[in-house]
This record gives structure tokens, C-alpha cells and sequence, in this order.
């Protein structure tokens, strides 16, 4: 596993940059959202943490995983003053091949929304074997991959906004 022996929550705070300007939009996916109101929960409180003001961030929930691309496409048209997106979702692995093109089918949209949009999407999905591991990854024993897409998304931001000028 990628993340055995790491924390997906630590990092180092003095290197990201204040956010208090930046707008956030965050797309929640609500299925196994046992998983996914984790993953919002560590986005959120990391976003927070480094100077976001609640105002500042918005959240849209839609029913799974293969609808945050939608979802994320329609912030990006609705709110063209955010300055990044985090998409969360958990998919995870069953007994039919839907696994497959579930993941397949949201990580190709994604990347199409961060190529045809000046808005960065954060990719904030977790794609687990069974439950457990995604509880493990969403504020459990590994921390939470929602920090981690946080941190991301405040450094992405910044980077819009240096190369605008």
C-alpha cells in the first residue's frame, strides 16, 4: 500500500501558503459517505486551518463517485470566482468489474476538467479494496486523504494565481 507507514495528514504547515483569499468548492459524493463525510471532515478543517474563512468554501453533494465529474463541471461554470475544486469519493472493490469503470470513468473526467478549465479539480477519491482500508484513509490509522487533498487544492490555488501574472 502506498500509504503503509505514512500519515496522509502530516506534512509540513510552514510550507503552504496562507489561503485566506482563496475560494473553495468541494464536490462530495454521498455514497459510502460513512468514508466520504470523513474525507469532507479532514478537507474541510485542513482548509480552515490555514486561513479559509467558512464563507469561502462551497459544498455540492451528488449521489456517487461517476457524478462528481458533473458535479464539478457545473461548479466550475456556476462559481468562476473559486479557485479550486476538491472532488471526494470512495469506490470500492466488489464482486462485478463497475469498480473498474466507476474509477476509470471519474479519474479520465477529472483529468478532463483540469485540461479544459482554468479552475484545478483535486482528485479525492479513494479506491479501496473493502471498507475498512477507505476507513483507514478517510481519519483513521492513516490519516485522511481529505487533508491531504486540502493541502493540495491551497497549493494549486496559489499556483493559478502566480501564473496569472
Amino acid at each position: 500500500m502506498a500509504t503503509e507507514g505514512n500519515n496522509l495528514s502530516e506534512y509540513d504547515k510552514s510550507t503552504i501558503p496562507n489561503a485566506k483569499e482563496f475560494r473553495f468548492g468541494i464536490v462530495v459524493s454521498e455514497w459510502n459517505d460513512e468514508v466520504t463525510e470523513g474525507l469532507y471532515k479532514g478537507a474541510y478543517e485542513a482548509l480552515k486551518e490555514h486561513g479559509v474563512l467558512e464563507k469561502k468554501i462551497v459544498r455540492w453533494n451528488v449521489p456517487g463517485s461517476f457524478e462528481l465529474t458533473y458535479g464539478c463541471k457545473k461548479m466550475q461554470e456556476t462559481y468562476d470566482m473559486l479557485d479550486a475544486i476538491i472532488a471526494i469519493g470512495s469506490v470500492i472493490q466488489g464482486e462485478t468489474k463497475h469498480f473498474d469503470f466507476v474509477c476509470q470513468g471519474v479519474s479520465n473526467g477529472i483529468t478532463q476538467l483540469n485540461v479544459n478549465s482554468d479552475t484545478p479539480v483535486i482528485f479525492c477519491v479513494l479506491t479501496d479494496n473493502n471498507k475498512q482500508q477507505s476507513l483507514d484513509r478517510s481519519g483513521g490509522k492513516h490519516g485522511n486523504k481529505g487533508t491531504e487533498a486540502a493541502i493540495a487544492a491551497i497549493k494549486m490555488a496559489q499556483l493559478r494565481k502566480e501564473a496569472r501574472f
